[in-house]
């Protein structure tokens, strides 16, 4: 079965070298099985022209109108072939067979399109049906102009069997149409592989087999059009995927714990020394932690311990009591981030307490000049450097240590598997710590972890007055904006967060723009500023460092500030549409706030 499934894309019979098949190898896809486990966005019947008002949100229409009004906006950002203004059309048309309206949307279109429907009268159109603000609307619809003798003057009969419609993601550039396209020429036998799991483990799990799951996927029979059965066919490629991922577990787990390490026998004094660095007390989740990493180091086989905690609850200090005592042993370390701004806040927080300890502490980041990067990393194969804090630039093929014995990867789940072990591979039997803030449920903890240990640290450092969570509605927004104003006259500062810089007129979500200029409106007397990752990197420098100087009342951000900005005055997180951000980053977001002696506010706000 796996043999088929593992053919290369480019040995199917038809497929010849093409951009679209070099796109999809540089997104990963590189097998016949790659193909396979692209879920369609989209499959139904093929649509058949009916009237505006039967029509299904989200799913493909098909209709013919008459043409009551068109609009064109030019789009002065985006230009087209030849520097040519594309524009943004809207269309409105009347049911040619009720009194139903619908508006047409193309977006970035040549003008050569408005001078078309300018001139039509009549249009069939296909595409997926939208319910934005109560009214219906489809985005950059298919057309073909019609004259009015050639219309039926009533509606087709449908077909008994019209046949199925399927649509897929763009993946790389490369369209549904064209993806289809590698579908179609998947050979027979691929669709009749055999089904190596029990019938009652099936059965136990209520999924269809394997072969069937997937003609059912893809739209290969007619089955497909039932939902029920498209449930089932997906529950099997899920279980195909985690029983794939826990067998890899399993194995790499084995594999880690063949190497020997050096054994680390830390004492309990070390442990009390570097504690005493700190100016707090540990909390006893803390202690936990580093007991489970005291005894992970003297085993004589490499470390692989997650901790799991929120933010601010003292991850970094464990990495860090950690690390000194593998300095002690004469080895090297390294905290690796998945940004320059994180690892700046690292080593500006570290660096003194590493130094205070005997030992020499550098920072590797991308950002730095090639000749700067070149001496500290010979610094680092030299030995000068006892520990390192950077970014991804420490798993490059020219980055070197003389004897690397642990490593730190905070935000775990910002890097693959691949780059943390790629970084491990760097020193001979090495250690790894990895540290998130993400909450991990024990089940999820033993799948989706299963090659880490896990160490979880609950209690919150003494001092820290922690935060309190609040859902904003339109009913409570006015009381919102009245809290973010009272917190502002006690001193405080204000992070506002939202998911896009700018409108996109195919979603309706918040974006910086807006809001920027009515919070402006809104609070005419403070200091707004924003900041996005399309700023240059001395925009963005100049903007934390003016937050960070109490400059600036109210932050306006994307995700950017998720990780890396360290701000105690800074009491309340207003995030809009938090539904448009993952569980992770939530975390991170709230995390931004309570850092201090005061207390943090965390404000979901929604539309």
């Amino acid at each position: 079965m796996f043999d088929s499934l593992q053919t290369p894309i480019n040995e199917l019979k038809g497929v010849r070298k093409s951009k679209s098949l070099e796109r999809l190898n540089q997104a990963g896809l590189n097998k016949v099985e790659d193909l396979l486990w692209v879920l369609p966005l989209r499959l139904q019947k093929n649509p058949e022209i009916t009237t505006f008002d039967n029509g299904n949100p989200d799913e493909l229409f098909m209709g013919i109108g008459k043409l009551l009004n068109v609009e064109s906006y030019p789009n002065h950002r985006v230009k087209g072939k030849g520097g040519v203004t594309l524009q943004n059309v809207s269309a409105i048309l009347q049911d040619y067979y009720s009194e139903e309206h619908l508006t047409l949307k193309w977006f970035n279109s040549y003008p050569s399109i408005v001078a078309k429907l300018r001139k039509a009268e009549f249009l069939e159109f296909e595409g997926v049906l939208q319910n934005y603000r109560g009214s219906f609307q489809i985005l950059n619809p298919k057309f073909n102009i019609m004259d009015e003798a050639d219309i039926p003057h009533s509606l087709p009969e449908p077909s008994e069997n019209p046949g199925i419609k399927i649509q897929y993601p763009t993946i790389n550039g490369v369209d549904s149409n064209n993806f289809k396209k590698f579908i179609d020429k998947l050979p027979k036998e691929i669709w009749n592989i055999s089904e190596y799991l029990p019938d009652h483990i099936l059965e136990e799990a209520h999924m269809h087999d394997l072969p069937t799951a997937l003609k059912i996927i893809h739209g290969q029979v007619l089955e497909s059009l039932d939902s029920r059965n498209r449930d089932l066919a997906k529950r099997r490629l899920v279980y195909e995927e985690f029983l794939r991922e826990q067998i890899m577990i399993k194995a790499r787990r084995e594999l880690e714990k063949k190497p020997t390490s050096p054994t680390f026998d830390i004492s309990k004094e070390q442990l009390e020394k570097h504690s005493a660095l700190f100016p707090y007390e540990l909390t006893v989740d803390q202690k936990k932690s580093l007991e489970d990493i005291k005894t992970d180091l003297s085993l004589g086989h490499p470390m692989m311990r997650m901790i799991q905690g929120d933010v601010g609850c003292g991850k970094t200090t464990v990495a860090a009591i950690a690390s000194l005592c593998v300095l002690d042993k004469g080895f090297q370390a390294a905290l690796m981030c998945p940004t320059e701004s994180l690892a700046l806040q690292h080593y500006r927080g570290l660096k003194d307490l590493i130094e205070k300890s005997g030992y020499t502490v550098d920072l590797l980041v991308g950002s730095l000049s090639p000749k700067e990067k070149a001496a500290r990393q010979q610094k680092l194969a030299n030995g000068e450097v006892d520990f390192v804090i950077g970014t991804h630039a420490l798993f490059q093929d020219s980055v070197s240590f003389k004897k690397l014995g642990f490593v730190v990867i905070d935000e775990q789940h910002k890097f693959g598997v691949d780059q943390r072990l790629k970084l491990v591979s760097k020193g001979e039997g090495v250690h790894c710590l990895t540290m998130t803030a993400t909450p991990i449920p024990r089940s999820l903890s033993l799948t989706q972890y299963g090659d880490l240990d896990l160490s979880v640290i609950k209690t919150m450092p003494a001092g820290r007055k922690g935060i309190k969570t609040r859902i904003v509605n339109p009913d409570n927004f006015q009381n919102f904006l009245t809290f973010i104003n009272t917190r502002i006259g006690m001193k405080e500062q204000v992070y506002v967060v939202v998911p896009a810089i700018t409108e996109n007129p195919e979603m309706d979500i918040v974006n910086l723009e807006n809001v920027h200029k009515r919070f402006n409106e809104i609070f005419p007397h403070h200091r707004i500023l924003a900041l996005h990752g399309q700023q240059k990197p001395e925009e963005k420098n100049d903007a934390y460092t003016k937050f960070a100087a109490h400059e600036v009342d109210i932050l306006i951000s994307t995700s950017v500030i998720e990780v890396g900005i360290n701000v105690p005055n800074a009491t309340v997180m207003a995030i809009m549409n938090p539904d448009r951000f993952g569980l992770s980053s939530l975390h991170q977001l709230r995390g931004r706030v309570g850092r201090g002696e005061k207390p943090g506010f965390c404000f979901l706000v929604n539309d």
